[in-house]
């Protein structure tokens, strides 16, 4: 198993650029809803008429396909609704308990570099599961963060959390999502990211009795430390 070290990620904005508007959804967000509103949002940006924005909210329980889900990994089609998506990657699944953050950013006047912002977006989790005593580890041929597991066997290793992106006119969309406290039993639906092999947790799972406010605030400063200073909207 290799491991990619943590690097140390700087991925701000060149000089003058406005802060990132910081929002938290209240309640349960309509998935559709959300898409519509990170594509009109999008553009926006592109056009220059909106400042970057991270939105972070909760979904009601739903399943996700991304461009390169395969139909087999779709295990139980008729648990929950299931809805295509425009990101990378293949089938995940969002919930309650679960933080989604969707991160709206112009690549052009940080860095138009895919790569370098996903190993961004993966050291903000890694960083900001350590600010929670929680080792997260990137994987070279496998997205999002995993936790080591030997308790469970030899070798085991869960996902905390998952990243998702699409860009267009090199402005972000989708993002990632970190499991706070949603019900691991919900995964049991598709093959969450086409990874049969290893499990998925939680924070509180692996016994972190945290709040998604206290969450959310930890997200908050290590996604400042990388991307540049948030301004609450």
């Amino acid at each position: 198993m290799k491991t990619r070290q943590a690097l140390s990620v700087s991925f701000g904005p060149q000089p003058g650029f406005d802060p990132v508007e910081w929002v938290v959804a209240a309640g349960l967000t309509a998935y559709d809803d959300a898409v519509a509103e990170m594509e009109a949002r999008a553009a926006l940006i592109a056009d220059g008429l909106a400042r970057e924005r991270v939105w972070l909210v909760e979904h009601p329980p739903l399943y996700t396909a991304g461009t390169s889900a395969k139909a087999a990994d779709l295990v139980a089609p008729e648990r929950f609704p299931v809805h295509a998506s425009g990101r990378g990657g293949q089938y995940t699944y969002h919930g309650p308990g679960q933080r989604v953050a969707y991160v709206m950013l112009d690549l052009k006047r940080r860095d138009p570099d895919l790569r370098r912002f996903v190993a961004a977006l993966e050291a903000w989790l890694i960083g900001a599961l350590d600010a929670m005593n929680v080792r997260g580890e990137r994987r070279e041929d496998r997205v999002g963060v995993w936790v080591r597991r030997p308790e469970k066997r030899a070798g085991a290793e869960d996902k905390i959390a998952a990243i998702g992106i699409r860009v267009r006119r090199w402005v972000s969309f989708h993002g990632i999502s970190l499991n706070v406290e949603p019900d691991l039993k919900h995964f049991d639906g598709i093959v969450p990211c086409g990874v049969s092999d290893q499990g998925v947790t939680s924070l509180v799972d692996l016994g972190l009795p945290v709040t998604m406010p206290e969450v959310d605030g930890v997200l908050r400063g290590e996604f400042e430390r990388i991307f540049g200073p948030t301004v609450l909207a």
